[in-house]
């Protein structure tokens, strides 16, 4: 069973995906919440697996609230679902760690199997959103630092445990740091992505 966390700041939005997840027996809904601080504390106090939230919401920035869950919940999983989908709100998102990105108009069927994807570590995207990060001209702009040690300690041999070890995170966020850039450079393995980092000019040879 999923444990999910809802944030938005409409509580009629909370009342409805509350009603489309409590009464499936795959999930269970462990808080609510209405703003940035709000949901630190209550993922804090739940424990989610998955954070399914609104992007702009008043008290806090909702990249800041992305990173922040990050980092005092390690393993936590941040579905944005929001009505924005321009870079603005797209491109800090998905920098701060967030597992995937659906726009408010998503059919309940579609939303209820991406909360199932992202508790498996896997990226889901709205068509337009894909779009975004796909953008060739935008690849080196967009990878995090992060991103970028993470693909330099593949390049040179590291495994998912390697890159966890030295960066002091889990193997279960350097997956995930490998599916953003997989993503952005629109690649589908590791060789891939480090030689599409060698010909954009991203990694160095001998850097």
């Amino acid at each position: 069973m999923i444990r999910l966390l809802i944030v938005d700041d409409h509580p009629i939005v909370r009342d409805g995906l509350h009603g489309i997840f409590a009464g499936d027996d795959s999930f269970q809904v462990v808080g609510e919440a209405a703003d940035g601080p709000e949901a630190l504390v209550t993922a804090l106090r739940t424990r989610p697996d998955v954070v399914l939230m609104d992007l702009r919401m008043p008290k806090m920035n909702g990249a800041e609230v992305i990173r922040r869950l990050r980092e005092q919940t390690p393993g936590v999983q941040v579905l944005v679902l929001t009505t924005f989908d321009d870079d603005a709100d797209v491109l800090p998102a998905m920098k701060e760690g967030a597992i995937g990105y659906l726009l408010k108009d998503t059919p309940r069927a579609e939303l209820r199997n991406a909360v199932l994807a992202a508790a498996r570590g896997e990226t889901v995207l709205s068509p337009t959103v894909a779009g975004i990060l796909t953008a060739p001209q935008q690849q080196q702009q967009r990878l995090s630092d992060r991103e970028l040690e993470v693909l330099a300690l593949v390049a040179r041999g590291a495994t998912n445990r390697d890159v966890a070890t030295r960066l002091f995170i889990t193997e279960a966020t350097v997956k995930t740091h490998l599916l953003h850039m997989f993503a952005k450079l629109e690649v589908n393995d590791r060789a891939a992505a480090v030689a599409v980092a060698y010909e954009t000019g991203l990694l160095k040879p001998g850097g």
